[in-house]
């Protein structure tokens, strides 16, 4: 089967690596996104699935817009691909894309779909506490991730996996699903799916505001955005940014999923379920671990953060090299 791969970043990069190394799967080039200055250096970087398309000799298309590239759509049209795969690429992709190959153009979403449609999947569906999620592969029409589903899996959520971890897990996920979705596809042994619209929500493009703790929320809610938007959630800090890395919410409702370190805190601190205090406040310090804050309903421990123009650190290297003392408040934060 001839393939053209669009993926972008490193979420793509598993699935591309398996149909390299697969003997039914022909690999004819790689549609990516344009290189990126980043760094102190302002260097051009390229992006993880250029970097293995290079590294295998495949031809590499970085158009500004797919869409509007008269040579590139051309050479596309030209090459006989049997199925594009779209993987985290980045750009929406015209009619005119969707009906070159002869099998479609077949998506890899990170979702169970239809819920979490759009373009931060993983994300969203941390923030809002979901147990569950997985991957599903689609035939792509003109719509955002709304055309007819052909394969899922699903994975569990730990209560401490964040955005990256969770990331990784689904990547491998991807990659496994996607070819069996190809090999069953070509051998017209799926039927696709319509999805229900009325099922349907959506995972949009995050903003900065989405960044800023408010500790007026629960510590769930809290746990959730953190872990959600890692690693770039940020409050304030004796008048400068402080980014929350990592964190756990604590009590009776969460002990039995968190590690035995964390466990054993409702021992060590016998006060800790009449601890409390104001929302952003430090109510406690568990020793070894980290600071304890008051948020609008439970308390929540600094496992991980990082202080402006510093390295992350753990909550307990964080207590001992800012002295941190109970009673400091943590404060909201304009980005």
């Amino acid at each position: 089967m001839k393939i053209v791969f669009f993926g972008t970043p490193q979420f793509a990069v598993p699935t591309l690596e398996k149909l390299l190394n697969h003997p039914e799967f022909q690999v004819l080039g790689v549609v990516t996104q344009p290189d990126k200055r980043r760094g102190r250096g302002n260097e051009l970087i390229s992006s993880p699935v250029k970097t293995i398309a290079t590294a295998h000799n495949l031809p590499v298309w970085q158009p500004q817009r797919v869409k509007k590239d008269t040579q590139t759509l051309t050479q596309l049209q030209e090459i006989g691909a049997d199925v594009f795969v779209v993987v985290a690429y980045g750009q929406i992709l015209s009619q005119a894309i969707l009906d070159m190959p002869k099998l479609g153009c077949v998506n890899v979403h990170g979702s169970i779909l239809p819920k979490y449609r759009g373009a931060a999947p993983i994300q969203w569906c941390l923030y809002h506490g979901e147990k569950e999620t997985g991957i599903t592969t689609m035939l792509m029409d003109a719509g955002m991730d709304t055309g007819a589903m052909l394969l899922k899996a699903t994975t569990p959520i730990g209560l401490l996996d964040n955005a990256q971890d969770l990331a990784e897990k689904l990547a491998t996920i991807g990659a496994d699903l996607l070819i069996e979705t190809l090999l069953k596809l070509e051998a017209g042994e799926i039927e696709p799916i319509p999805q229900d619209n009325s099922e349907a929500t959506y995972a949009p493009l995050i903003q900065k505001e989405d960044y800023q703790l408010d500790w007026s929320k629960s510590a769930i809610q809290l746990h959730n955005q953190i872990r959600g938007f890692y690693p770039n959630c940020t409050t304030g800090f004796r008048n400068q940014p402080l980014k929350i890395t990592a964190t756990a919410p604590l009590g009776s409702a969460y002990w039995p999923e968190l590690p035995l370190e964390i466990q054993e805190l409702h021992h060590k601190i016998p006060d800790l379920s009449t601890t409390s205090g104001s929302p952003g406040e430090v109510v406690s310090i568990a020793k070894g671990v980290g600071a304890i804050v008051q948020t609008g309903e439970g308390l929540l421990l600094l496992r991980e953060v990082q202080l402006a123009g510093k390295r992350p650190q753990s909550g307990w290297d964080f207590v001992n090299g800012t002295r941190l003392t109970v009673g400091e408040v943590l404060e909201s934060y304009q980005l």
